[in-house]
């Protein structure tokens, strides 16, 4: 497995679920489609599935952020305003580290999210740890599971 990668779980293998990419050799963010249509009505919050999930290096994270379009035109925002998406929440038993994102509709009318229609970007990011970090725990689930 190569040490960075997104890959389509295996609920979604036979639904044409595009790999998310960068559409500019400048753009920091892979961009992140619906893997379903989806009805985001005013005030709702709906965990819009993407039908993947991401490989990384040690001391990375991919960070999960609204493309600015679905801010300004559609008013939707991401429910925690930023996802974290940790390097050990692949693969995991619960739901195969799928990437789900919590959408907010803050606008008056319903929104409609097609199937394949981008609305958010992963960032790839490394992190640094203390000194005296002595995190040695494992994952227990998916998502939302670290929440102790």
């Amino acid at each position: 497995m190569p040490t960075r990668s997104f890959a389509v779980i295996t609920q979604y293998q036979n639904r044409n679920i595009s790999l998310p990419k960068r559409h500019t050799k400048d753009s920091a963010g892979y961009d992140l489609a619906s893997a379903e249509m989806v009805t985001l009505n005013p005030g709702e919050i709906h965990l819009v599935p993407t039908g993947l999930k991401v490989y990384m290096p040690p001391g990375e994270v991919l960070l999960v952020i609204i493309r600015s379009s679905w801010a300004v035109k559609k008013r939707c925002v991401l429910a925690n305003q930023v996802g974290v998406i940790d390097r050990d929440y692949v693969d995991n038993p619960d739901n195969e580290g799928h990437i789900f994102i919590p959408i907010e509709n803050r606008g008056p009318e319903p929104v409609i999210i097609k199937a394949g229609e981008r609305i958010a970007q992963g960032i790839f990011v490394k992190f640094g740890v203390t000194d005296n970090d002595i995190s040695d725990a494992d994952r227990q689930g998916g998502f939302g599971s670290t929440t102790q």
